[in-house]
């Protein structure tokens, strides 16, 4: 008797088939819930406080800071901070721990370290003062964070919320999943879904 006669003569166990199938099936959904639990959520804009760079409305996959909470100048996070605002909040960092920012409110211009910031993402320059004292050293543990319509959003300057411990980092913004409506246009550009910048 050959190797294929025995595998075919082996008793079949009634219903195993579909048990196998439903444990993948179970399996899958599990890992598809763990993924958006704890490492890729979606998120939604909501405001014009980051013009031109995130529309209202935008629906964007975020990074779960269990993931990655190694945060850069120019990274977009998603904060929630209900003491602040009880919603989750969307901003630019401009500085991390250590770091000094200052701003110049005659000429608008952001400084970290003595260096002047080249931020081509912003809607205007930043005019608007919002009751922190300038220059700041960010504490430990913390972000400076600002909205890229700068005199339309309430951010790190803000003492309300001031620099932000990042702990209240929900995590990462990388891409516009799904575009929301233009403030200008009133319609959707599709153009606009990929990574944010």
């Amino acid at each position: 008797m050959n190797n294929n006669q025995e595998q075919q003569e082996a008793p079949q166990i009634p219903g195993y088939g579909l048990y196998g199938w439903i444990q993948a099936l179970v399996c899958s959904v599990l890992t598809v819930v763990m993924v958006f639990t704890f490492g890729i959520r979606l998120v939604g804009v909501r405001g014009h406080s980051m013009v031109p760079t995130l529309q209202d409305g935008d629906r964007m996959l975020v990074i779960s800071s269990v993931i990655d909470s190694d945060y850069t100048y120019g990274d977009v996070v998603v904060l929630n901070k209900p003491s602040f605002l009880n919603e989750l909040i969307v901003k630019r960092v401009i500085a991390v721990e250590n770091q000094t920012v200052d701003i110049d409110f005659d000429s608008g211009s952001v400084y970290v370290d003595g260096k002047l910031l080249k931020e081509p993402y912003i809607n205007e320059l930043t005019f608007r003062k919002d009751g922190v004292d300038f220059p700041l050293t960010v504490p430990e543990g913390c972000i400076f964070v600002m909205g890229d319509n700068r005199n339309h959003s309430s951010d790190s300057r803000n003492p309300s919320l001031g620099a932000v411990d990042t702990r209240y980092v929900v995590g990462k913004a990388k891409l516009v999943a799904f575009p929301g409506t233009d403030s200008e246009t009133e319609k959707r550009d599709f153009g606009r879904i990929g990574g944010i910048e």
